[in-house]
């Protein structure tokens, strides 16, 4: 903020810009509806990214040799050093392929179920006729969960899967859409995965984790799917 004035240098300070512009008799966006937006900046930019960072933690514990590539090929790329976004699209556990952050997205999607309103005209989906007005369901975590595409070990953590990317994962069927699909995509995925692996790498850094005798697996949905009892670890400092 400057003198007084709103910043437009950046989304939020361009929608407090609209607010103050009228198109005839109405504003361009009014004060609800930025207040509505600003919740869901702070939804969708911190509850779904705090989330996928705890499933990725907890999986990491469990899964300690996971855990051990993925910080030796942080400390080979960063040293010490804070990572920087160049180094992090280096990375082959955490950035180029991400495999991990993919499998842990798969088996947990911090959104596990997608509504959508048919808004236009009726519409027919395969052999489903869907009329205008009707709200659909897509449970993304049953897609994710489907041995039909993802084998017998749908349910393990495995995130050789990825190797070789989604389109091979997946062999071009969509059924891995944590962050949605099409034009109404989440426009924030790529900056919820650079905070990810800029948090996860400044811990691998630090600390080695295991997970806790305490620790009781129950994911739970309430709007974000997390583990209902928290997300136990024991760290060390490496």
């Amino acid at each position: 903020m400057r003198e007084g004035r709103g910043s437009i240098d950046d989304l939020l300070g361009i929608l407090i810009a609209s607010s103050k512009k009228r198109e005839g008799n109405k504003y361009t966006i009014n004060y609800q509806e930025l207040l509505n937006d600003c919740k869901l900046f702070l939804f969708s930019g911190h509850e779904t990214t705090s989330t996928l960072l705890a499933w990725t933690i907890l999986l990491l514990s469990k899964h300690q040799d996971w855990q051990t590539r993925a910080r030796q090929e942080i400390l080979a790329t960063f040293g010490m050093n804070p990572p920087d976004y160049d180094g992090l699209h280096r990375l082959k556990i955490l950035g180029q392929m991400k495999m991990v952050l993919n499998e842990v997205l798969r088996l947990y999607p911090p959104i596990p179920t997608l509504t959508r309103v048919i808004r236009g005209d009726d519409t027919t989906l395969g052999n489903l006729y869907i009329p205008k007005g009707t709200i659909v369901n897509l449970s993304v975590i049953h897609a994710h969960h489907n041995p039909k595409y993802w084998g017998n070990d749908a349910k393990e953590f495995n995130p050789e899967r990825f190797s070789e990317g989604i389109g091979k994962a997946t062999n071009g069927n969509m059924s891995f859409f944590p962050f949605g699909g099409g034009p109404r995509i989440c426009i924030g995925q790529n900056l919820a995965l650079v905070e990810s692996k800029m948090a996860l790498s400044i811990i691998l850094q630090r600390f080695a984790f295991e997970l806790s005798p305490s620790y009781v697996h129950a994911p739970t949905s309430v709007i974000t799917l997390k583990p209902q009892h928290g997300a136990h670890v024991i760290l060390h400092h490496v």
